[in-house]
């Protein structure tokens, strides 16, 4: 047993009026809201590598944490297990989800790396034979190895595409074993730092036969969960392949994968992409491709993904409305893709990070169910698009009209139509009601 979180009980939901520092105060995983409980809307999940693997550093410095398990081989990937197993216990997680290396070190051959991440796969099934806690989604690090400077899927190197292939493989089955309800291939490096040396098409080929290879394989083995993309426009790539929703969905199609394959969608990269985590998840939403979530946020001072956890209940609102506008994530869930800060050292930093993202996430939903329950937000849009359910609006819409055809009927009904508010301020008003 570990007492790495010495002194700390379970997480406890104590209601708004709580003074408990480690309490929830409206994330209250068996209330029921619009007729299913908290935690199955949310389905919240923990990370491994932000929560257990990663060192404190950023762009500017190095390691400022000091864990038990750090630079201990085996031993210590074996305590970081009982760590997290642990972590999942005290805030009462249904769901984690990991990468390869945050659970093993890696070895000097791939099968010695793939040796090392299934012994551990096989602390987790035992793990998971008393914890409640099941996973969510697993995935290969395909970006962190100087292998894959050059990408993995994408590499100009086909020993290096068979190579992650062979992580991939490993991965994909082990999620499959241990229940995984989604396996999540993120880019990382599938992309360019300058078009140099680059032939974008070659590479866009060879990530659709990697994915293809994925997505056979997961058929084969019996693997019936989700197979996700995460976009990520940039940061470490100049330039990533999968930069947003819209662009992956344009790969899909062009390589017929659109219906085989979603998207699992993170704050972080929708912003800096230049868009809002609403605008991915409508556009995901209205192209049938949403499929998961990673929740957390970016500096707005910072240029690049800092991973902070979630503190806007006004942003999840928005975000919940999608999602339950589609009938909730399904298979997916909210994984927390977000670290404490560099100088939160403590054990009970992690609880605090966490604590903080499920309130907010708990206020999101609500906020967004009672703004639906209302109606009037979802009565102004479709007012708004009124006139296209009838008449020459549904005529021009369900191809019945040439544009000859439209250009005479607006002269013969000498239509001249003028502008109408969007009323956004007053939406703005609406919505902030029920945040």
């Amino acid at each position: 047993m570990t007492d790495f979180f010495k002194g700390l009980s379970q997480v406890k939901f104590e209601g708004p009026e709580s003074r408990n520092p480690l309490a929830f105060r409206h994330y209250n995983k068996d209330e029921i809201i619009a007729g299913k409980r908290m935690e199955d809307h949310i389905r919240p999940a923990i990370a491994y590598w932000h929560s257990f693997a990663q060192e404190g550093g950023d762009p500017f410095g190095g390691r400022t944490f000091e864990r038990p398990w750090f630079d201990k081989g085996m031993e210590g990937a074996r305590l970081k297990a009982e760590v997290a197993f642990a972590f999942f216990e005290l805030i009462d997680a249904p769901f984690f989800c990991f990468h390869d290396v945050d659970i093993a070190p890696e070895g000097a051959t791939l099968a010695e790396s793939n040796k090392n991440v299934r012994a551990i796969g096989e602390v987790f099934a035992k793990k998971m034979e008393t914890s409640r806690t099941k996973l969510l989604w697993g995935t290969a690090n395909l970006f962190s190895n100087r292998r894959y400077m050059a990408g993995a899927a994408t590499n100009p190197d086909p020993e290096i595409f068979a190579y992650a292939a062979g992580q991939v493989k490993n991965v994909l089955e082990l999620t499959h074993e241990l229940g995984g309800e989604n396996y999540v291939l993120w880019g990382g490096r599938e992309g360019y730092e300058t078009l140099l040396n680059t032939k974008i098409g070659r590479e866009q080929d060879q990530m659709a036969r990697f994915l293809t290879l994925v997505i056979e394989h997961a058929e084969k083995i019996g693997f019936t969960g989700q197979i996700l993309i995460e976009p990520k426009p940039q940061e470490p790539s100049k330039h990533q392949y999968d930069y947003d929703v819209a662009t992956v969905y344009g790969f899909l199609e062009k390589y017929g994968l659109e219906k085989k394959v979603k998207c699992n969608i993170e704050v972080g990269h929708a912003f800096l992409a230049g868009h809002s985590f609403e605008h991915e998840l409508a556009v995901a939403s209205s192209l049938g491709i949403l499929g998961s979530v990673d929740a957390n946020r970016n500096d707005l001072q910072s240029g690049w993904d800092t991973d902070h956890f979630p503190n806007n209940p006004g942003e999840m609102a928005l975000a919940f409305y999608y999602i339950l506008k589609q009938g909730g994530l399904g298979k997916g869930g909210f994984n927390f893709d977000a670290k404490v800060r560099r100088q939160s050292l403590d054990a009970e930093d992690l609880l605090h990070g966490h604590i903080l993202g499920l309130d907010t996430l708990a206020r999101g939903l609500k906020g967004a169910v009672a703004l639906i329950a209302d109606g009037e937000f979802d009565r102004r849009l479709d007012e708004r698009y009124a006139g296209w359910n009838a008449g020459l609006g549904r005529d021009m819409l369900d191809g019945k009209l040439s544009l000859a055809e439209i250009a005479a009927r607006v002269e013969r009904d000498n239509i001249n139509p003028q502008p109408r508010s969007g009323r956004q301020e007053y939406l703005e008003n609406l919505v902030n009601r029920f945040v």
